[in-house]
């Protein structure tokens, strides 16, 4: 688990624990009501983190293929592989392309919708220059 995660994971129990105990701490009047509002808070956190992975997940999916797309109207009749780095320190929507007539080059792409798609970053071999990638594209994101 990253160690964002288990910062975030950490708040949050930290949260609901003080949520609970002010919650008992409440005159018996509002107590209750109070507790039913500490346990409504504790289950939108819980769904909050079992829901989170799969929503990136989706969104990941649908800007692979609207990367996909874009490459195909930009770069015809040419073989690419798209993948995307794991974990929490990195933009899950940071989309890796290696190009089959290039290797040894990866082009990272930020696709923010599918008419705003940009080259954001690029890792060419050793000893070369980004520029000099037959698919360095020097545009910037609005």
């Amino acid at each position: 688990m990253d160690p964002i995660s288990i910062i975030e994971i950490s708040a949050s129990i930290f949260f609901v624990i003080v949520i609970f105990v002010i919650a008992l701490l409440l005159p018996s009047k509002v107590r209750k009501l109070s507790l039913v509002i500490a346990f409504s808070l504790t289950l939108l956190l819980l769904l909050f983190f079992a829901i989170r992975p799969f929503w990136v997940d989706y969104q990941v999916s649908v800007k692979t293929e609207q990367l996909n797309q874009y490459l195909e109207g930009k770069y015809p009749n040419q073989e690419w592989g798209i993948s995307r780095e794991v974990g929490r320190r990195y933009n899950p929507y940071d989309l890796e392309v290696i190009f089959e007539k290039e290797q040894g080059w990866t082009y990272t792409y930020l696709v923010v919708n599918e008419t705003n798609i940009c080259q954001v970053g690029w890792s060419p071999p050793e000893g070369k220059f980004p520029n000099e990638g037959k698919y360095f594209e020097d545009n910037d994101c609005e």
